[in-house]
């Protein structure tokens, strides 16, 4: 049986990390409502203007397709990931690092190389991938600039023929306490909206100034950008909701474990001072008989 003191250390250390889960998880809580809000006013913008894209080239001539849409011979696919620099997450990263390996048994005959965003995607990927780029430091001033400087030298890249589709995974935010983990087609740009509503349902009854092909050249970077800005939004909130959650689950484990530690510390201390008694009973008999 462990002595007492190494029994109140142990309930000592436990305190000392509940008191810094609990503070996280404060910290990730009043993290959270900003995040949560800035990935709730985006969306709204981010679905209208993808409305807006299918609606202008609904009507749009083959030969005016845009570069973006082009579909070719998949030789080379580049995976956006999206995770966090910092653990403590529960599975927040794990689950991204899951569905990137995923995709890459899905994609094993292709070439394949990883822009991360975030430590813990760059250290799981860069011993056995390609790290196209790192953009680690994007979380530290994070912006749509920053988000639109790095998604225009892919969008590049495509055009030039470097990569043939380009995904990006992250976690997507659902509420504080759930996070689904989806892979999205940035580009070439998916005919989903389409199918979704059908043509019968797309209204392209607009006049153009000054043309389809120029409000296209104009709309499709901006929401290539504004998807991949809104990706990281959604992975900014969701880390915030699982750090919460997490630290919120160590606290009450650690709770439990103290108090079970109490009583185990209450039982070896009364068992102590019965042994205690004992020998001074014993002892007392012991010069009464002599």
């Amino acid at each position: 049986m462990a002595n007492l003191k190494e029994i109140r250390g142990r309930i000592t250390s436990i305190s000392s990390t509940m008191q810094i889960t609990s503070a996280m998880k404060m910290v990730s809580a009043a993290k959270l409502k900003k995040a949560q809000d800035a990935i709730v006013m985006l969306r709204p913008y981010s679905e209208k203007l993808q409305e807006i894209i299918q609606n202008v080239s609904a009507a749009s001539d083959a030969e005016n397709i845009s570069e973006f849409a082009l579909e070719r011979e998949v030789k080379k696919v580049l995976f956006i990931t999206v995770t966090s620099n910092r653990g403590l997450a529960g599975a927040f990263n794990s689950s991204v690092i899951k569905e990137l390996n995923i995709q890459f048994s899905a994609n094993e005959n292709t070439e394949i190389e990883v822009l991360t965003v975030g430590k813990k995607a760059f250290d799981a990927v860069r011993r056995n991938k390609a790290v196209y780029e790192n953009h680690s430091s994007l979380f530290d001033n994070l912006s749509f600039d920053h988000v639109s400087n790095m998604t225009e030298k892919v969008m590049s890249d495509f055009k030039a023929g470097k990569f043939d589709k380009v995904y990006v995974v992250y976690n997507k935010f659902i509420n504080a306490a759930t996070q689904e983990v989806v892979t999205e087609q940035v580009l070439p740009i998916s005919s989903a909206t389409e199918e979704k509503t059908g043509s019968a349902d797309i209204n392209v009854d607009y006049i153009f100034e000054p043309g389809r092909k120029e409000i296209l050249d104009v709309l499709i970077p901006k929401s290539i950008k504004t998807q991949i800005f809104k990706a990281i939004l959604d992975s900014v909130a969701s880390e915030h909701g699982a750090r919460m959650t997490a630290m919120h689950k160590a606290t009450d484990n650690a709770d439990a474990l103290r108090s079970d530690l109490k009583i185990f510390y209450n039982k070896a201390r009364q068992a102590a001072i019965t042994n205690e008694i004992l020998e001074i009973v014993s002892g007392a008999e012991a010069l009464k008989n002599s």
